[in-house]
């Protein structure tokens, strides 16, 4: 503790972060001239700089501090675990207590038949693994040629190979030799960005027959299986329309693939359900789950797999796991996590109380002159900055360059708010209150009327031809 509370000045620390530390998604070249802003604790929602500014974390971290941060009871746990078994692996035969009583847990809370857990060390791992057990599955039905998986443009699966391969953000693909063979990409259900002149409604059931186009492209004995978000996460919180899910559901049942709801975001309560998929409707055979599983205190995360594609794996040994796979110490932490979660009645909260009084006074925000769209769902939220609302118009300049001007003005206004392009999005802790709710919101309008003066001074409220 005393390293923290005494730490050296915030100068020394951002030379020596430029001098050592690579940051993630980051040119980390133009941060070291800047600086990096230096987080030593938090409480609640707010987090403190080793300046000593307060700042309401509107994105729980990286989509995960569900519970809020300085909950001693995810320390205490960790702890006891540390003193009792630090450490064990579950190959050879062999298990513990903690990695047993989770999965066991998990398949409580799980809808349907989701029974059976595969343990990672987090979201990208976990997706790494779906890959592999997608394709395993179907060669052990005797369809090896069954190989493809359609995800979608804009996704955020993952960093790794397979991952990232999942996800369809252009600029990850761009780096690295990606995606690995036999990925494929359909549209994402964004309206406001790619309806054109359909509803909403027209647009999701467009958006989901781009799936059976594909399959039909494809031919279904080829396609194993499609994965998405229920809720677009780091795609820039994109919440399709109604429409889209039940047709995508009919399409997969149709044609014989296996759907996999990639929950690390939207799981653990996040729209008001313990998962996402529950909001919609959803049963996959595979959940993707990590972040909100141990609220962030822990690296963890895992597929929830349905009794079927459980049943076709075991019946071979599957070669594929991690050193970490249902780390003890990251299995009690997550425990502890769920029992908050569950006791304190945190998930009803977020859909009877919190989430209803976010989506009243997000909309308000759509009086604002740079606001086109404001979309909300459970604890996850955002706003489409735009030059025209009537068109729904993109800017001229280069996109996201609105975005960051936003999101800079977020951080100087001591809120973290992140920019995906030019939407802008939060997903803060769920325990948040509805006065700290407020407290969000006028600092969102702070920075949206200094966003807007800047980008008009700078010539950028030009809408794209």
């Amino acid at each position: 503790m005393s390293l923290i509370a005494n730490h050296p000045p915030t100068a020394e620390l951002q030379a020596l972060d430029a001098a050592h530390h690579m940051h993630p998604f980051t040119a980390n070249a133009a941060l070291a001239e800047k600086g990096a802003r230096v987080i030593v604790r938090a409480e609640g929602v707010r987090l403190t700089d080793s300046d000593g500014v307060e700042l309401l974390d509107g994105m729980s971290g990286l989509w995960c501090v569900n519970i809020g941060y300085g909950r001693a009871e995810l320390a205490d746990a960790a702890a006891r675990q540390m003193r009792e078994l630090p450490y064990y692996n579950a190959f050879f035969q062999t298990s513990h207590v903690p990695a047993i009583s989770l999965a066991a847990k998990l398949a409580e809370l799980a809808p349907g038949d989701l029974n059976h857990v595969f343990f990672a060390s987090g979201g990208s791992e976990a997706n790494d693994t779906n890959i592999r057990m997608v394709r395993h599955y179907w060669a052990r039905k005797g369809q090896p040629e069954k190989r493809v998986i359609i995800a979608r443009r804009n996704a955020y699966h993952g960093s790794s190979m397979g991952s990232a391969s999942l996800g369809g953000m252009a600029a990850m693909h761009a780096q690295g030799g990606l995606p690995i063979p036999d990925i494929e990409h359909i549209a994402q259900p964004n309206w406001f960005a790619e309806g054109g002149d359909m509803t909403p409604e027209e647009f999701g059931i467009a958006c989901a027959r781009e799936l059976e186009a594909r399959i039909a492209e494809l031919g279904a004995h080829r396609v194993a299986a499609f994965i998405a978000e229920p809720v677009q996460g780091a795609g820039g919180v994109i919440v399709p329309p109604e429409s889209y899910w039940p047709e995508i559901k009919r399409i997969c049942a149709a044609h014989d693939i296996l759907l996999i709801a990639d929950e690390v975001i939207t799981g653990f309560g996040r729209t008001g359900h313990w998962f996402g998929s529950q909001s919609y409707g959803i049963q996959p055979h595979i959940m993707t789950i990590a972040k909100g599983l141990s609220s962030g205190y822990a690296p963890i995360g895992g597929s929830i797999v349905c009794d079927e594609v459980a049943e076709v794996i075991g019946g071979d040994e599957f070669n594929h796991g991690y050193t970490y796979s249902g780390h003890p110490v990251a299995a009690a932490v997550a425990l502890e996590n769920l029992r908050i979660l569950q006791e304190e009645g945190v998930v009803e909260r977020v859909r009877t109380h919190t989430a209803p009084y976010l989506a009243q006074v997000w909309a308000g925000l759509t009086d604002h002159p740079l606001v086109g769209e404001a979309v909300q769902r459970g604890l996850m939220a955002s706003i489409a900055l735009t030059p025209d609302k009537a068109r729904r118009a993109a800017f001229a300049a280069e996109p996201g360059t609105v975005g960051l001007i936003c999101r800079e003005r977020c951080f100087a206004n001591n809120l973290v708010m992140r920019h995906v392009g030019d939407r802008m999005v939060i997903a803060p802790p769920l325990v948040i209150s509805t006065s700290d709710l407020d407290v969000l919101i006028a600092r969102a309008r702070v920075a949206l009327d200094e966003t807007l003066e800047i980008a008009t001074r700078e010539g950028l409220m030009r809408a794209a031809a």
